[in-house]
């Protein structure tokens, strides 16, 4: 498995390698020593395995975690294809406002880690397109937070010609301005301390 640390800081995508034979294909989409060699500490403690299926067009996100409690998670895409857009969010990080995509799909099976307080969002390039998610902290609806993917601010590029669905609270998502200005963007060093706890002695 090859780590590629992406612009964001500390987030990274995962290329593991695929064996296929004439009875299809073996592939292993977490291997800890990789993990372990970027981000200087094995995946997290999994509090909830997530998954997610898709139109072509249906865009999520950008979604994060209120911090605290903060939410590291890890995605990959077991069926179709997706663009994922990984958007820092977290004030006081030098790459704060930057954003990077991955392309997942279930040919070269990446994953993307993402750290607390880094933004997630994706675009189904097809249907049936299943994402999932392995992530630290339980689902608390309370907690969960949207930005909005066309916040010119913040700039994702979209893929152009798709029909864009979404749900109706990602359409009445916050922009990145309101959300500093109400207090809900994570603090970079906060989310340090967080990732610092998966650590093990």
């Amino acid at each position: 498995m090859k780590a590629r640390e992406l612009t964001v800081e500390g987030a990274f995508e995962f290329s593991p390698d695929v064996f296929p034979d004439e009875r299809g294909e073996f592939v292993s989409h977490y291997q800890e020593p990789a993990f372990v060699a970027a981000l200087g500490h094995p995946l997290f403690p999994i509090a909830q395995v997530s998954q997610s299926r898709s139109r072509r067009g249906v865009l999520r996100g950008i979604h994060f975690t209120r911090t605290p409690p903060g939410t590291a998670k890890y995605v990959h895409c077991p069926q179709g294809s997706a663009l994922d857009f990984v958007v820092d969010l977290r004030l006081g990080s030098p790459t704060f406002g930057r954003w990077d995509t991955v392309a997942l799909n279930s040919t070269d099976y990446r994953g993307v880690y993402f750290p607390p307080g880094v933004g997630h969002a994706f675009v189904a390039l097809e249907d049936d397109t299943l994402i999932h998610y392995l992530l630290s902290e339980n689902y608390s609806p309370g907690n969960e937070l949207a930005l909005s993917p066309f916040d010119p601010e913040i700039g994702l590029e979209l893929p152009e010609r798709l029909p864009v669905i979404q749900s109706e609270r990602d359409r009445a998502a916050l922009s990145l301005a309101e959300a500093r200005a109400q207090g809900l963007l994570p603090d970079h060093a906060a989310c340090l301390e967080i990732q610092q706890g998966y650590r093990v002695s």
